[in-house]
């Protein structure tokens, strides 16, 4: 950074900083700094940690970074953990806690961080001041301690290139996580044709007992067949029906139903819409079918009529 306050990619830096009462003569020992410096500090003042976390936090989140300032954060409380918990609910927030000028290198170089929180228990302004200065001249991918101060290969640097697109978008308003334990088991996983039925697809995810994922497209038929062991499903997409010929009893499932087939119970299937569901079974996987697709297909569009 250049002495006029100009970082050195030629946008100048605008510091927004706030503090709790145990690290407020901490943060205005760094502002005088910093407006020493002629960099342009907004300084919120004092609060809770908590609140001076995240205010900080929000306006450096709703800072453009294609803007013409970079806007960092200032934050201390403490220890300086505190806020930056706080700081970083907000997306695209980066706080890193930092007691050494060494912390500081590593979150810049590794973590690309954007708000430095300070202890106000722990860190003399002496001290604080080096730790402000390096965070600032600290380029991200620089060597860094974390790396024995060596350039990082070329293979992380490319992690760490793409780490700039993927780090900003985690906890954007809208962004659809999958929070089912049972989802984020199958997302990434191919699953493989299932030969004796067209349509099918199965991924086994664990064997005796088994439990598998399996997709069919619409309209797959399921013959009529049984297993050697009961087994449970819960339909996570789509819409299917199944008639217990056993029990002469017919089941319509969508999303989120729960179906049991006791062991040796015959049963046959149709899939309006693909499907995808989570079953287990008792035991080894196994398939005896009691009728061929055609006759399967036959009796269907029969009920199906009624």
């Amino acid at each position: 950074m250049a002495a006029d306050g100009t970082a050195t990619a030629t946008r100048p830096v605008k510091i927004i900083a706030g503090a709790d009462d145990f690290g407020t003569p901490l943060k205005d020992a760094l502002v005088s700094h910093l407006r020493s410096r002629n960099i342009e500090v907004e300084d919120l003042g004092t609060s809770s940690y908590y609140s001076a976390g995240a205010e900080v936090g929000r306006l450096v989140s709703e800072s453009s970074s294609s803007s013409a300032v970079d806007v960092r954060g200032l934050v201390a409380c403490g220890t300086g953990a505190g806020v930056s918990i706080f700081a970083n609910k907000f997306p695209g927030v980066f706080a890193a806690t930092c007691l050494t000028p060494a912390d500081a290198i590593n979150a810049r170089s590794i973590n690309n961080s954007n708000v430095l929180a300070v202890s106000g228990k722990s860190t003399t302004p002496e001290s604080a001041i080096e730790i402000v200065e390096t965070w600032l001249k600290t380029p991200f991918k620089s060597p860094c301690p974390a790396n024995d101060n060596k350039p990082w290969p070329e293979e992380i640097q490319s992690f760490l290139d793409n780490s700039l697109k993927e780090m900003p978008e985690i906890g954007k308003t809208g962004t659809v996580q999958d929070t089912c334990a049972v989802c984020c088991l199958v997302k990434n996983r191919e699953l493989n044709p299932i030969d004796i039925i067209p349509g099918g697809s199965m991924k086994i995810l664990r064997e005796s007992p088994t439990s598998a994922f399996v997709r069919f497209k619409a309209g797959s038929v399921e013959p009529a067949h049984h297993h050697t062991f009961g087994h449970d499903l819960v339909v996570i997409e789509g819409k299917k029906s199944v008639w217990n010929l056993t029990k002469e009893e017919r089941y319509d499932l969508t999303v989120g139903d729960y179906l049991f087939t006791p062991a040796g119970d015959v049963h046959r299937v149709k899939y309006y819409e693909d499907t995808e569901f989570f079953i287990k079974w008792d035991g080894h996987w196994d398939m005896f079918f009691d009728e061929d697709l055609e006759t399967a297909k036959n009796a269907i569009e029969k009920e199906l009529a009624k």
